[in-house]
């Protein structure tokens, strides 16, 4: 997956990472490990690169063998492997979406951690249905009701990754004053929008502050929204971009770190949690005027 490339599937990257560190810890070329499971180097690359169509089971059980990996490690990458070749639930809603914003789904949906900078919306995570709604039909004007609907409910099959009782995601935001000030649907939808941010905001796992315009420009230059994916120890971060000239991907350690510093310095310049929820609140009631 490069910095403008269409990304592949996290499961089949990680597992494709674990088999080249457990080739080269043994000191093995990949035409020695290819030729032990009856494959090309190139073939076998293709599976270290996580570019592959399809994983073969019994493929990935023989180069385990090969490593010599314990019987849970096994496991391990014979799950990795299930996980890339199952399609998961957002896969039914490929004709709604982009093919680019489908590979975005499986990130999300394998992270651990999300932090994430939105100086113009309310971060889709945090929609509510209306909101979603009104912003899917500015979007798609011409759409039939039922195609603005099938989008909408993704999205809100998405929220489940911050509000399911086991192991959700830790959910980190920052929201731009402009954001809250700005009005999608008219008072009626922005009012119950905000209050749903401020209340989404005490869960211990989600954690909301807003940018406020008094704080001028943090970096000194406009940023646009960013997302940061974090997929645990043993997994790259991935930032995420989506611009009109396409979706952007970016992996690339010098870039991330630009990333992770441009979201730290912002995140100084905010409001405090507490400060931010009262915002909210406030901001909510205003938009009822």
């Amino acid at each position: 997956m490069g910095e403008t490339g269409e990304p592949q599937s996290l499961p089949k990257r990680q597992l494709g990472q674990y088999l080249r560190e457990a080739r080269e810890e043994q000191g093995m070329s990949l035409a020695t490990a290819a030729e032990h499971i009856n494959r090309s180097a190139p073939t076998l690359l293709r599976i270290e690169k996580g570019i592959t169509k399809k994983l073969q089971p019994l493929e990935i059980e023989a180069l385990c063998r090969l490593y010599e990996f314990d019987e849970e490690k096994t496991e391990a990458m014979k799950g990795l492997a299930m996980q890339a070749n199952t399609k998961n639930w957002w896969h039914e809603y490929e004709d709604a979406v982009r093919a680019s914003f489908v590979m975005y789904l499986g990130l999300e949906a394998a992270a651990q951690e999300i932090a994430t900078y939105q100086p113009d919306l309310i971060p889709g995570l945090l929609q509510t249905p209306d909101y979603a709604r009104a912003l899917m039909r500015s979007a798609f004007p011409l759409e039939a009701t039922e195609e603005i609907e099938r989008r909408v409910q993704l999205k809100m099959r998405r929220q489940h990754l911050i509000t399911r009782k086991v192991n959700p995601i830790t959910f980190r935001v920052i929201i731009h004053e402009g954001a809250i000030r700005r009005v999608v649907g008219g008072g009626r939808v922005m009012a119950p929008q905000l209050y749903h941010v401020a209340d989404m905001s005490t869960h211990p796992n989600i954690t909301v502050q807003v940018l406020p315009f008094t704080a001028g420009i943090p970096l000194g230059d406009s940023v646009g929204s960013f997302i940061i994916l974090r997929f645990g120890e043993d997994a790259r971060t991935v930032v995420y971009a989506e611009t009109l000239a396409g979706d952007l991907y970016i992996e690339k350690p010098v870039s991330l770190r630009r990333y992770a510093g441009a979201y730290e310095a912002i995140e100084r310049a905010t409001l405090d949690e507490a400060s931010s929820r009262s915002l909210l609140r406030r901001a909510a009631k205003e938009h009822l005027r």
